[in-house]
């Protein structure tokens, strides 16, 4: 693809493809998960190849997601550092649901609703990861007391389900917030969009001054 002055790079290529990475396998997570979850669900078990094979792929893609996420985890921790402004862009966001971003304060890279998602599912992932290796039968379960396993059970399904909901409202948010999945697709926005939307990291890719 060409460069276009009009766009910006917002993801490079390793970027994009690690994050859909984390898709993928956050999707195979929750349609084998759903099927221990709760009955209804266990048909979704043949899209894996049966109940048997589904309780052993199902940590596999764990852990492949687990790599996934860490990696992105790493590379955009210190840009989802909580500031003063993203508070104040959360006590605002009332009015950019409304259609009105005019007063917002301005976002970097990141926006304060970004950055607070971006923690719930680091909080989710590590729950996830450490119960999740308790309850791990064919090789940690044994390790543990039952007690602790039947605790990590509960903290592995609350977990999941919180997750399941923040990705839904991400994916919502990423179709309202037009060119989002552009950029997560392609690599590059508008700098328009750019201006509009994260006025700080336009400044700082474009060099302007305050």
């Amino acid at each position: 693809m060409k460069n276009d002055p009009k766009k910006l790079i917002r993801y490079t290529p390793s970027e994009r493809a690690n994050h859909w990475l984390t898709a993928i396998t956050f999707i195979l997570l929750a349609l084998s998960g759903l099927c221990f979850f709760q009955p209804f669900y266990y048909p979704l078990s043949q899209l894996f190849g049966g109940g048997v094979w589904t309780r052993i792929l199902h940590p596999f893609f764990g852990v492949v997601m687990a790599v996934s996420f860490g990696m992105e985890f790493f590379n955009y921790r210190q840009l989802n550092v909580m500031t003063p402004i993203d508070w104040e862009w959360l006590r605002h966001v009332r009015k950019l649901v409304g259609g009105d971003d005019r007063n917002m304060p301005e976002a970097g890279k990141f926006n304060g609703g970004q950055k607070l998602l971006f923690w719930l599912l680091a909080a989710c992932m590590a729950l996830l990861i450490l119960s999740g290796i308790v309850i791990w039968r064919a090789y940690f379960s044994f390790l543990f007391p039952i007690g602790l396993i039947r605790f990590a059970s509960v903290v592995h399904a609350a977990a999941a389900a919180i997750m399941i909901a923040l990705i839904i409202f991400h994916i919502y948010a990423a179709i309202w917030m037009k060119e989002s999945i552009g950029a997560m697709l392609y690599g590059r926005v508008r700098r328009a969009w750019a201006k509009q939307h994260h006025p700080a990291w336009y400044r700082e890719m474009t060099g302007g001054g305050k």
